[in-house]
């Protein structure tokens, strides 16, 4: 079972993160700033919390130039093998032996450069989750009182790709984006245990020094200011330059509420992108399963279908997906919805020998679909572009009229969203954390999620804080 690590209640000092920035690769989304005025070029901190959604594959997450020698480039980023590194030119710096492969998971990262120390292995130091990384495949040291290219008049800071604004674009979602230019901080100005031992964000005091930055990710502007998606609310007012990024990639997925995306770990011959929210296919059959899968509550989201026929979405037993068996079926104790040329079959099955057809009807292609699953009472109802189904069609807008597609949902098992493609097409899932524009904006009852159609009453969207208080 796949359950995010930070988030929900027990924060000794109660602060939250609001909002992050999500990163597409195929976008090269970044965020960049030119640089006016050399500063201190030796010593500098940063700490940021990384939701990574891409496995085996580079990502930028601070890069500055790209010529060879130390001192004219230097960024930090995820390798190919989903390892931490920080690379100074033709010197590699740092390759942790720790891999990033928990795409259900908010990281926070600190990492404290500093030359001028007398001691080589203390120049560069990182913590993961309030815990210094110590086993590397590759260590070597700056100099003393070597330069870098940070803070140097002339050059141009990138956020989310490497040091040339192209290369190694990332995907996943950054958070709480501090940088300190000049001073060496500890990794606890930024972040504490909280009481059952989990690392979690706390508010920072500081100072930035002169080209140093704090960034929100609270507007959804496009350009380089206070209104921006890469203002600095620092108090310096080191606004970057959005490119590549929309008001949509702004998003209240965060390291204090962590909501539930698709899982490419359990993916099958699809294509993941948004923030792992779309899945596409072009070829064989692809499959999917949520990263959040509760044993009780009631709970609700959204899967838009797009593009050819031969869809499956619905709700599944992970703990039985995790088992191998029949893993491109209906089955698995799952309740799906299932689109094949020009009608579609809402059905429940066990196997998928033998699922039982309650509907056909008119193909509904290019809808969007909402399931709510009542873990408590074994039942899940389905809409179709706000229409619940009500025994014989979707022909209702009041779920207080709807049919459950299946009284028989399995008890005490891990259940979660699950998608099916064996066509071409896209699959759009809102978990209450869209990566297309909605045009409703519905909440559940806590305030939490943004979806195209009403939540029903006492149904919740997925993620850690409502886990903690309903799951």
């Amino acid at each position: 079972m796949v359950f995010p690590v930070v988030g929900g209640d027990g924060k000794p000092t109660g602060y939250e993160i609001d909002n992050s920035l999500r990163f597409n690769s195929s976008d090269t989304a970044r965020l960049g700033k030119t640089i006016s005025g050399t500063s201190n070029r030796k010593t500098f901190s940063m700490s940021f919390w990384l939701k990574k959604t891409k496995i085996s594959g580079y990502g930028g997450i601070f890069g500055v130039g790209t010529a060879s020698s130390d001192t004219g480039k230097l960024q930090i980023r995820i390798d190919g093998s989903d390892n931490l590194k920080i690379e100074g030119g033709s010197t590699t710096y740092r390759v942790t032996d720790r891999e990033f492969r928990d795409v259900s998971a908010w990281y926070n990262i600190f990492i404290s450069f500093d030359s001028t120390q007398s001691t080589a292995g203390n120049r560069i130091l990182i913590y993961v989750n309030g815990v210094q990384e110590t086993s590397f495949s590759t260590s070597n040291n700056p100099s003393q009182d070597a330069n870098t290219p940070f803070n140097e008049d002339g050059k141009t800071h990138y956020i989310g790709t490497e040091g040339d604004g192209s290369s190694a674009a990332l995907d996943g979602y950054l958070a709480e984006f501090h940088y300190i230019d000049g001073t060496k901080k500890a990794y606890t100005d930024f972040g504490e245990f909280d009481d059952n031992g989990v690392w979690i964000p706390k508010e920072y005091d500081g100072s930035y020094g002169t080209h140093g930055f704090y960034f929100q990710f609270k507007q959804t502007g496009t350009s380089a200011n206070s209104s921006g998606m890469g203002a600095d609310t620092s108090g310096n007012d080191n606004h970057y330059t959005p490119n590549n990024l929309a008001a949509t990639d702004v998003t209240v997925d965060t390291p204090t509420n962590n909501f539930a995306t698709l899982n490419p770990l359990s993916a099958k011959t699809l294509t993941f992108s948004e923030g792992n929210l779309h899945a596409t296919n072009d070829s064989a059959a692809g499959s999917a399963t949520g990263t959040i899968a509760p044993t009780n509550g009631k709970w609700y989201f959204e899967i838009t279908l797009s593009g050819s026929a031969n869809f499956a979405a619905g709700v599944v037993n992970l703990d039985d997906w995790q088992s191998g068996t029949d893993i491109y079926s209906y089955g698995q104790a799952a309740a799906v919805l299932i689109e094949s040329n020009a009608n579609y079959n809402v059905t429940y099955g066990n196997t998928a020998s033998s699922p039982s057809t309650l509907q056909t009807g008119t193909q509904l292609l290019n809808a969007t679909y909402g399931f709510a699953m009542d873990i408590d009472n074994n039942d899940l109802y389905v809409s179709a572009n706000g229409n619940w189904y009500t025994g014989s069609a979707f022909d209702n807008t009041s779920f207080s009229s709807a049919s459950a597609v299946t009284t028989d949902l399995p008890s005490n098992v891990p259940l979660t969203a699950f998608i099916r493609n064996p066509d071409s097409g896209t699959a759009q899932c809102n978990f209450g954390n869209p990566a297309i524009s909605i045009s409703s904006g519905n909440a559940d009852a806590n305030g939490y999620g943004n979806f195209e159609y009403a939540v029903p009453s006492g149904y919740y969207s997925l993620n850690t804080k409502n886990l903690a208080e309903f799951g």
